[in-house]
């Protein structure tokens, strides 16, 4: 090996490699000034670039330099493998770059934010499929620089229909979930930002990747999900169309209440607050049952959040104001007290109205022989012994007689 030749190839590819590599630096550098997609694009592809370069460089100075070398192909073998991987890397960091570039460009940051979170949501998706792609092609290349995995692949590749059907089966779930997240994305039925309600938990849409969704709830909770969830159940979302909603705020109050006056006083708390977005303000009575009357408030707002704060406002200022200026409406419980009567003979039924009260001796009463019957039926006659009874005629006439 003459090492003044495989010097001075090393000092040219090298010192060539790195003469371009500090031209475009210093044009990034310089650009930066004036725009800021070049400051970006520096953060993401700086390094890898400079990787790419000098792996470049290097490799081509060991090919020039050390030709007729046993151990050149090792190493520009080696050098190889990392060209390739560091090409891998600078492809991801143009990829982040435009990604960042639109997501920059459509800030969710704003009242009416649908079309931004979509293009937000569909360009993260996007980004992730993109990056996995380059992933799998640079190790794809990196094995079909062996020899031995080239013969393994055209064997493959002639038998890809049994193989493509056993990875399908064998990877069945993890695929469908894939295509579900792909479905999500690309028809707008679940956004980044997007208010929905699932498994019972409020929360916000924080990330949705290619096999599950994070939901971040109300209380800092996250709740992940796999992407088939949302393909496969019912779920509630809040910003669908908008983020503008309708909620409610319900009473149980006295009969004494006066809806006229919570209307009037209902306007007054709006007007004092900046929660109410003014689209609606309404007070109904619901339900005038079982003692108390219902009443329902309705107030809109321009989002979720802000609705709950405006519905616990509106309530706790109702509730006050009827305890300050209606205490009467407050519900309440009424029991209604009867005097009792007085108690029957023993014997006799008590009458009531001109008719008489059940009483064991007085189911029958007024003559002997309502007696005879009453003693009859309340008894019993003996077993077997027939039933009879007796009737005077004359004291029935004489009874009727005037």
């Amino acid at each position: 090996m003459n090492w003044q030749t495989f010097g001075t190839a090393m000092a040219v590819s090298m010192g060539g490699a790195l003469v371009l590599a500090g031209a475009i630096h210093l044009a990034l550098r310089l650009a930066k000034r004036h725009a800021a997609w070049a400051r970006t694009l520096i953060q993401h592809a700086q390094k890898p670039f400079w990787a790419l370069t000098l792996t470049v460089g290097l490799g081509v100075g060991l090919r020039t330099g050390l030709t007729g070398v046993a151990w050149a192909p090792a190493l520009t073998h080696v050098t190889t493998i990392a060209a390739i991987a560091a090409l891998a890397w600078l492809l991801i960091g143009f990829v982040q770059f435009f990604t960042d570039l639109a997501i920059t460009h459509n800030s969710i940051d704003i009242p009416d934010n649908r079309l931004a979170r979509r293009l937000r949501t569909q360009t993260l998706i996007m980004r992730r499929l993109a990056i996995a792609l380059i992933g799998v092609i640079a190790v794809g290349a990196t094995l079909f620089t062996f020899d031995e995995v080239r013969a393994i692949g055209a064997s493959l590749l002639a038998s890809a229909g049994i193989a493509s059907i056993v990875a399908g089966l064998a990877a069945q779930s993890v695929l469908g979930n894939i295509f579900a997240g792909i479905q999500l994305v690309f028809s707008d039925a679940l956004r980044v930002d997007d208010v929905i309600v699932a498994e019972g938990e409020w929360g916000r849409v924080g990330e949705i990747t290619l096999t599950y969704v994070v939901l971040h709830l109300w209380d800092d909770r996250r709740l992940v999900l796999p992407c088939t969830y949302f393909t496969t159940t019912p779920y509630q979302n809040w910003t669908r169309e908008g983020s503008e909603l309708l909620g409610s705020v319900e009473f149980d109050l006295d009969w004494r209440v006066s809806p006229q006056k919570m209307r009037e006083h209902l306007q007054a708390v709006l007007a004092e607050t900046e929660l109410w977005d003014g689209r609606a303000s309404v007070l109904q009575v619901t339900e005038a049952t079982a003692g108390y009357v219902r009443v329902r408030i309705l107030v809109t707002a321009k989002d979720a959040p802000t609705l709950f704060d405006l519905r616990c406002y509106v309530r706790e200022a109702m509730v006050l104001w009827i305890q300050a200026n209606m205490p009467d409406a407050a519900p309440a419980q009424r029991v209604l007290l009867a005097e009792a009567s007085a108690p029957a003979k023993p014997g006799r039924g008590a009458r009531k109205g001109g008719e008489e009260t059940a009483g064991d001796s007085a189911l029958f009463s007024g003559s002997a022989e309502a007696e005879t019957r009453a003693n009859q039926l309340l008894h019993g006659a003996p077993d077997g012994a027939p039933h009879t009874e007796e009737v005077d005629t004359s004291a029935l006439r004489d009874r009727s007689a005037p």
